[in-house]
């Protein structure tokens, strides 16, 4: 059903927009966002990887390939060797998919489930990078200084980028063609 549906072209088109906006926006607003002692990542394309996996409705993407592309893609831009992303991202979908099947499918809960998904991804980051000594911080500081402001800045996105993006999949994943 994804093959023939519209959302075989609007998803990798919205994915790989949001992994452009990605490094553009922290790139733009770097003054902003890193500024010492704070650091919030932008995780747009978390953000685009678990709506599609809400509002993908019967038409079934195949998540888990896309989450692997879009994490080699991170990675090799940002380390340039695969690293956290790759594995991250899918491990995500999973987390996602699991936690999605106590939960109704609404606005807040699915914010909360983001919010979770957000908290792990960046928690299992840390402890990898504290665990091959890349941050020395420790766990307080990461939470105040790097968990805190990572999730002010990306439940902002997502509040601002929920009622565009469902009606974009509302779109794509209806019958009528015009």
């Amino acid at each position: 059903m994804y093959r023939l549906s519209r959302l075989k072209y609007v998803f990798p088109i919205g994915l790989f927009v949001s992994l452009f906006l990605d490094g553009s926006l922290s790139h733009v607003f770097a003054p902003v966002l890193f500024n010492y002692p704070y650091f919030a990542m932008s995780e747009l394309v978390l953000l685009w990887i678990v709506l599609a996996y809400f509002f993908q409705d019967n038409i079934k993407i195949p998540l888990i390939p896309f989450s692997i592309a879009a994490g080699v893609v991170i990675d090799f831009y940002s380390t340039g060797i695969l690293g956290l992303y790759v594995i991250l991202l899918p491990c995500i979908v999973m987390l996602t998919r699991l936690i999605a099947g106590y939960y109704p499918k609404n606005y807040a809960w699915i914010m909360a489930v983001f919010f979770i998904d957000i908290v792990v991804f960046m928690l299992v980051n840390y402890f990898a990078l504290s665990l091959i000594g890349i941050i020395n911080q420790g766990f307080g500081e990461f939470l105040l200084n790097s968990l805190a402001p990572t999730l002010a800045l990306n439940l902002v996105y997502f509040v601002l980028l929920y009622p565009p993006i469902h009606a974009m999949y509302i779109w794509a994943t209806s019958e009528k063609r015009s």
